[in-house]
């Protein structure tokens, strides 16, 4: 099938332009389409095997081209290495991207002391400045359960709990401002 039909499907080929592609590669994308109608014909419908196999091998062109204009992998395609000296040159001694770039902070111990305070200093708010209701509101919420299933645990109004959790959210941000901590 494939001897049979490979000069039509350059003939079709022929027609179309890829961006960044060569001839071959539509032709390609054509016998792909010719897999295809094989794969897919039917012989009871009432097209004959050539008006199927030309319709497929048209589209999986035609779907090869759109999908080169629409320049969806150009990020992919025009990345730049971290581990390449910018230059490309290999040079040795010369930095690479991944040298230049400063590191992540998160394994920074003056960071993680920091972050462990301002934790335990949250955790002491909470039990102190909160009441027991918007303790309580709080801890259900933070569970992800919705308004209505809180107020239902707790006893009381959908507005109880939203008025609970605005309470909860001036308090703590009034802390969070008290300790100059950005949101």
């Amino acid at each position: 099938m494939i001897r049979r039909y490979y000069g039509f499907v350059r003939l079709k080929a022929s027609s179309y332009f890829l961006i960044g592609g060569e001839a071959e590669d539509l032709i390609q994308e054509g016998l792909v389409g010719l897999y295809k109608a094989v794969r897919d014909y039917r012989t009871d419908r009432e097209s004959s095997f050539r008006n199927f196999a030309e319709l497929c091998i048209t589209r999986q062109i035609i779907t090869a081209v759109k999908t080169a204009t629409r320049n969806k992998h150009t990020p992919l395609n025009s990345y730049v290495s971290f581990s390449q000296t910018p230059a490309a040159s290999g040079e040795e001694g010369e930095p690479t991207m991944a040298d230049v770039l400063p590191g992540s902070t998160v394994h920074d111990p003056v960071n993680q002391v920091i972050s462990t305070e301002e934790i335990r200093s949250l955790v002491d708010c909470i039990t102190s400045v909160l009441s027991d209701l918007e303790s309580n509101v709080l801890s259900l919420y933070l569970d992800g359960r919705s308004y209505e299933d809180v107020a239902e645990r707790l006893e009381c109004d959908t507005k109880t709990v939203d008025n609970a959790l605005q309470r909860v959210k001036r308090k703590v941000g009034m802390h969070l401002d008290s300790r100059a901590v950005p949101l």
